[in-house]
């Protein structure tokens, strides 16, 4: 089965993940920094709000991450306008762990997961992969390895959001995390290519090979 190449792979990861994660953090971080938490909440919002907007000006696919994200700062945003606290804005955030948790877990039964649609966002997969029954099942069995790596994500950052400074926090929530994801995303990956072996199917990156004339 022949996907695009892999760079075009990597940067459709890395757009999404800069675009809902890196950029709005960084940004929440400088201007809190230059100014208080009013601009740095002000500036993390008006970028997501921004990204979700131009899309849909455009009419440009809006990927399911964007929605949740946008949605969750929202949320995160009003409380931290209604309560002045950083310590609340920060909050929301390691308790939407536990709530991709569990809707990982709500979602086991159906015919696509969550974690199925997440995974569009960050790798183009072909509806005929992701129809395969193993494909299917192997999505079941991962979504509570995701489960679990949500759950342990959740509980570090609140013990790190109630022993730190927030320099510390946004460097401890930040390190621990991406590196809890990318060791659960390499496993995931690993056991993907396993999964698929045992189902006898091979994927090649690139364009398909011209057939014979």
């Amino acid at each position: 089965m022949h996907l695009e190449g892999l760079a075009s792979h990597l940067w459709h990861a890395a757009k999404h993940l800069g675009e809902t994660v890196f950029v709005p953090l960084l940004l929440f971080y400088v201007l809190f920094r230059l100014t208080d938490l009013t601009g740095g909440l002000l500036a993390a919002l008006g970028w997501a709000l921004a990204a979700l907007v131009l899309r849909l000006v455009l009419r440009a696919p809006v990927p399911m991450v964007l929605w949740a994200t946008t949605a969750l700062l929202v949320a995160r945003s009003v409380l931290g306008f209604a309560t002045g606290s950083s310590f609340v804005y920060f909050l929301e955030p390691s308790l939407q762990n536990f709530l991709l948790a569990l809707a990982l877990l709500v979602t086991l039964r159906l015919e696509n997961p969550f974690l199925v649609k997440l995974a569009g966002d960050f790798c183009v997969l072909p509806p005929e992969l992701i129809g395969n029954t193993r494909v299917q099942w192997f999505f079941r069995r991962v979504s509570v390895l995701w489960a679990a790596v949500f759950t342990v994500n959740g509980l570090t950052t609140l013990w790190a959001l109630a022993q730190a400074t927030i320099d510390h926090f946004l460097l401890m929530s930040t390190v621990g995390s991406f590196s809890l994801v990318a060791v659960a995303a390499v496993a995931s990956m690993l056991w993907f290519r396993r999964e698929l072996r045992g189902e006898g199917i091979q994927l090649r990156f690139g364009r398909r090979p011209a057939a014979a004339g």
